[in-house]
C-alpha cells in the first residue's frame, strides 16, 4: 500500500489505528506550536484593533502581514541546507526547531508591548515580525512532520497536525481574549508564548526524522545557486506542474477570504469577548475535531481524488452559513451553527487537501517545496483580504460579501476536476507520498 492512496477495502478500525502511532501523535504537538503565532496576528489582533477603535479598512489591511507566510519559500532553502553552529550537532531539523521556536517567543513578546492606539505603524511592524518568525517556524515544523511520517501516515498525520493547529490557535486565542479583559493585552500575549514550546520539546524527544534526506552538497557559488533553485526546478519539471500550481493558488481562495473577516462580523453584530470565546472557540472547536476525523475517514475510504473534491465543495458551501448569520443579526444559536458548519468543513478539507500537498514534496527538498506549496495555497485569499475585504464589506454589506466568497471558491473546484480528467493528481505525487520500495513508481489513485 502506498501512502496517500485509495483504500476502499480498509476496515473502520484499521483507518483509526494510525492516529495512535508515534509519528502522527508527534504531529499533534507540532501543530499546536504551528497554530499559535498565526492566532496572535489573526483573529486575536483583529479583535484587539477593533476594540482600540481602529476603522475596518485599517483592520483588514493588517491581513497583509500574512503575506509574509506566502514569501517563506524565499528563505526555506536555509532550513534545508544551512547548518546552525553548535546547535547543528543535534541535527538539521532539531536545531532549526529550537532556533525558530525562540524567535517566535521573542516576536510575540515584542507584539505584546506595543500599543495600537498609540502607534499603528509600530503595531504593524511588530505583526510583520511575528509573521516572519511564525512562517519560519512553520517551514521547520512542516518539513519535520512530513519526514517523520511514513507515506501511509500522511493522511492521519495531517489530521493530527490539524487537531494540534486548531487546539493551539483556538486555545491561544481564547486565552488571550479572556485574559485581556482581566490583565490587559500585554499580559495576555506574554502568557500565550507558552504555546511555542510543544514543537521544540517534541523534536528534542524524538530527534531527527528518519526520512530526512540531505540535499546536494554546496561547494561553491554556482552549486549554492543550483541548490537554491533545485527544489523549484524539480517541481516544475513534472508533467502538468503549472496546472497543479494553479490549483494550489485557487484551492482555498474563497475560504481564506471569508475566514479572515469573521471577527469583524462578530464585532459588528455586538458579540462580547466571552460570547466569541464560548461560541467561536467552544462550538467551533468540537465541530472541527469531528470534521478532522471525518476527513481522515473519507481519505482512507475514498482516496485522495474523491475526498479532496468533496472537501472543496463543502468548504465553498460553508461560506453561505455566514451570509445567513449576517442576515439574522446577533443570535448565539445562529453564530454557533455557522461556526460549527464552517469548522466541520474546514476540518475535512484540512486533512484531505493538506495530505495531498504533503505528498507532492520531494524528500530532498521537503522544507523548500512545502513552503512553496503552503504559501501559494493562501496568497490570493490573503492579498484580496488585505487590499479589498474591508472596502467590499462596507460597500456591499456582510451578506453579499459572503455570497461573493462562495462564488470565488468555484474556480478551484473546476480546476481540480480538470486535473482529475487529465490524470495529473496521481502524476504529481512526489517521493514523500511513495513508499521507499516503490520510489521509482507513481502510486495508483
Amino acid at each position: 500500500m502506498t501512502a496517500t492512496i485509495d483504500a476502499p477495502s480498509r476496515s473502520f478500525f484499521s483507518g483509526i489505528k494510525p492516529y495512535v502511532e508515534k509519528a502522527p501523535l508527534a504531529s499533534f504537538f507540532l501543530g499546536v506550536s504551528s497554530g499559535f503565532p498565526y492566532a496572535m496576528i489573526a483573529a486575536t489582533l483583529t479583535t484587539r484593533l477593533a476594540q482600540s477603535g481602529i476603522e475596518k479598512k485599517t483592520v483588514t489591511a493588517f491581513a497583509l502581514a500574512f503575506l509574509v507566510y506566502n514569501l517563506k519559500f524565499l528563505w526555506a532553502w536555509m532550513i534545508d541546507g544551512v547548518r546552525i553552529p553548535l546547535l547543528g550537532r543535534l541535527g538539521q531539523r532539531v536545531s532549526w526547531m529550537i532556533l525558530a521556536g525562540a524567535l517566535v517567543i521573542a516576536a510575540v513578546a515584542n507584539l505584546a508591548i506595543v500599543d495600537p492606539a498609540a502607534s499603528l505603524w509600530w503595531t504593524g511592524v511588530a505583526a510583520v515580525v511575528v509573521a516572519v518568525a511564525g512562517s519560519t517556524y512553520d517551514i521547520v515544523i512542516d518539513a519535520y512532520r512530513i519526514e517523520l511520517l511514513e507515506p501511509r501516515q500522511l493522511g492521519p498525520g495531517s489530521g493530527m497536525t490539524q487537531y494540534g493547529w486548531r487546539i493551539g490557535s483556538q486555545l491561544a486565542a481564547a486565552l488571550a481574549l479572556v485574559m485581556a479583559a482581566r490583565i490587559g493585552w500585554t499580559g495576555a500575549y506574554l502568557l500565550c508564548t507558552v504555546f511555542a514550546l510543544p514543537a521544540v520539546v517534541t523534536a528534542l524527544l524524538i530527534g531527527e526524522p528518519p526520512r530526512h534526506r540531505e540535499p546536494p552538497a554546496r561547494k561553491g557559488m554556482s552549486e549554492a545557486f543550483t541548490a537554491v533553485l533545485g527544489p523549484f526546478v524539480e517541481f516544475f519539471s513534472r508533467k502538468g506542474a503549472i496546472l497543479v500550481l494553479a490549483f494550489i493558488l485557487l484551492a482555498k481562495m474563497g475560504d481564506t477570504l471569508a475566514n479572515l473577516t469573521f471577527r469583524l462580523l462578530f464585532d459588528s453584530l455586538g458579540y462580547t469577548n466571552d460570547e466569541i470565546a464560548v461560541y467561536d472557540v467552544g462550538a467551533g472547536f468540537w465541530a472541527y475535531l469531528i470534521g478532522i476525523f471525518v476527513g481522515g475517514y473519507l481519505y482512507a475510504r475514498l482516496g485522495v481524488k474523491r475526498s479532496v473534491m468533496i472537501s472543496l465543495v463543502l468548504m465553498a458551501v460553508s461560506n453561505l452559513s455566514f451570509a445567513g448569520l449576517a442576515a439574522s443579526g446577533h443570535s448565539n444559536w445562529a453564530m454557533a451553527g455557522a461556526i460549527s458548519f464552517e469548522n466541520f468543513t474546514s476540518g475535512i478539507g484540512g486533512v484531505t487537501v493538506t495530505a495531498y500537498f504533503a505528498a507532492l514534496c520531494d524528500l530532498r527538498f521537503t522544507a523548500s517545496q512545502y513552503a512553496l506549496i503552503s504559501a501559494a495555497a493562501s496568497i490570493v485569499g490573503r492579498l484580496l483580504t488585505g487590499t479589498t475585504a474591508g472596502a467590499l464589506i462596507e460597500a456591499m454589506g456582510y451578506v453579499n460579501f459572503y455570497l461573493l466568497t462562495t462564488v470565488i471558491a468555484l474556480p478551484g473546484i473546476l480546476l481540480f476536476w480538470l486535473m482529475l480528467r487529465a490524470g495529473l493528481v496521481e502524476q504529481s505525487i512526489g517521493s514523500a507520498g511513495i513508499e521507499p520500495a516503490q520510489s521509482d513508481a507513481k502510486p495508483p489513485l
